[in-house]
Formats: structure tokens, C-alpha cells, sequence
């Protein structure tokens, strides 16, 4: 088995380290000091390096990074053109093993975020690394990719068993969650979830990880094909709706413009 940390970094990122018998793997190292303190303060060495997309606090550190431990740096195939220093391509369905760690990643290709994200699923343990598609209650901004294309990405990763942990980049979750109180404000589920987890935040602790159940559970961007998130979207809008996909746009044409009362 192995054991996943959250290294916080900037503001609210979440860098993972996964280890297992002095042997590590990061994932997105947006800053390279945070992965080398924790190294040194663990004694790991440090394998491999995952990127899931181009974005600068998920690449920053992996220069770095890999000049400092030679790890192997793997990432979508899609985007090598805007991220220096991948040493192995990946494509949709590849999968990537991990002899130091005792693991298979297998790679799903997720675009929306941008055009090349890719995420790792590790099946035995049921671990996903999923960048920023998948967010605890949210997903991604679209700076790239359609609506359509992050439903059907977002789609990939609901399929995925429901104990399934989700490891995203961001906590970004209590902003989520007071988007979706404004969606559904009537949603019992909602409240009860929004309370559980300001509790976790009051007491300094992540909302990450969260599963994928319950993410299909009360996520919009994952239900955006359920005819409550039509009725939702028609009432705040003042626009009958009743294409999934024109739902999915309009849910994150609202959350880009919304303000979080909490954060």
C-alpha cells in the first residue's frame, strides 16, 4: 500500500506525494523547495514526477526537480510542446508503472481545463490524481476546451468506482460548496456536506480528498444530466433549459462570475 501526503503549497495548492518503501512520486510540482524539504525530511528518493497539464503552479518545480533527482518526468503527449522537460509521453489509455512503488497509473485523458490534461487513476487502491478537472464540488475553469468537452471528461471520471478517492490540485472546496448552496438552495444533502466541511476548515484541516461518490452525489458539473439541475438552471437563468450541455455551460458561466461569501 501507499501512503499519499498533501504538500500545501502558494495559496492553496495541493502537490501529492505518494511513498512507499523509501521510494516517492509527485505529482504537478508547481514549487520544487516544498517536494525537496519533504524528501529530505522522509529520506525518500524520488522516482517519478506526473504532470497532468501545462499550467504554471503545477509545472514550476519540475526543472528542478528532476535536475536534482534525475526522477522521470511523465506527462500528456498533448501539451509536451508547452511543458519543458518531460521524458515520457502519455496518451489516453496508456499506463504507467511505478517498479519502486508497486503501482499501475493508468491515464484518462480529461480535457476542458486545457486541451492536454490528462489524470492517473491507480486501480487497487483507488486513487485519482486529477489535476484541475475534477474539483470537490466543482470543476475547473474552461481556459481551453467547450463545455461539451469537460462533461464528457467529467462523464470519464464518474464512471470510475464510487470509493474511488479524489486527489485534486486545489482547495478549493468551501467556495464550491457556496455556489452550490446558491444553486440548490434547497438541497438537504448540500447543507449538511457545506456544514461538515466548514467544520473540517475551521479546524485547519483539507476537505481533500473527497470520492467520487459523492461527487455524483452533489457535484452539479457531474449531474448537469439530471432534469433537477435543468429545473435549477432554468429558474436562475429566467432560460428554459433542457440540453444537458447548454445546463453544464450556463452552471459555469454562473460560477466564474460568482463571489463566495465564504471561502
Amino acid at each position: 500500500m501507499i501512503t499519499v501526503t498533501a504538500l500545501p503549497a502558494f495559496t492553496d495548492n495541493y502537490l501529492w506525494l505518494l511513498e512507499r518503501d523509501g521510494h516517492a512520486a509527485i505529482v504537478d510540482p508547481g514549487d520544487a523547495s516544498v517536494v525537496s524539504k519533504a524528501l529530505a525530511s522522509r529520506g525518500l528518493v524520488l522516482d517519478a514526477i506526473l504532470i497532468t497539464h501545462h499550467h504554471p503552479d503545477h509545472i514550476g518545480g519540475l526543472v528542478a526537480l528532476a535536475a536534482e533527482t534525475g526522477a522521470v518526468v511523465y506527462g500528456p503527449r498533448a501539451e509536451h510542446a508547452k511543458i519543458k522537460g518531460l521524458t515520457v509521453l502519455l496518451d489516453d489509455g496508456d499506463e504507467v508503472s511505478l517498479a519502486g512503488l508497486g503501482i499501475r497509473l493508468n491515464v484518462i485523458a480529461v480535457p476542458g481545463h486545457t486541451l492536454g490534461h490528462i489524470a492517473y487513476f491507480e486501480a487497487v487502491q483507488r486513487l485519482l490524481f486529477c489535476g484541475d478537472t475534477l474539483f470537490i464540488g466543482g470543476c475547473g475553469r474552461l481556459f481551453e476546451g467547450t463545455p461539451a468537452q469537460m462533461q464528457h471528461s467529467l462523464s470519464r471520471l464518474a464512471d470510475l468506482p464510487g470509493d474511488t478517492a479524489v486527489y485534486c490540485a486545489h482547495e478549493y472546496t468551501l467556495s464550491n460548496y457556496d455556489f452550490i448552496a446558491t444553486v440548490e438552495p434547497d438541497n438537504d444533502s448540500v447543507a449538511t456536506e457545506f456544514s461538515r466541511l466548514q467544520s473540517l476548515r475551521a479546524a485547519g484541516l483539507a476537505t481533500v480528498p473527497g470520492t467520487i461518490a459523492g461527487e455524483r452525489a452533489r457535484n452539479p458539473f457531474l449531474r448537469s444530466k439530471e432534469p433537477e439541475l435543468a429545473i435549477a438552471m432554468t429558474a436562475q437563468t429566467g432560460q428554459a433549459m433542457t440540453d444537458s450541455v447548454e445546463v453544464f455551460a450556463a452552471l459555469r458561466r454562473l460560477k466564474d462570475g460568482h463571489v463566495p461569501r465564504i471561502r
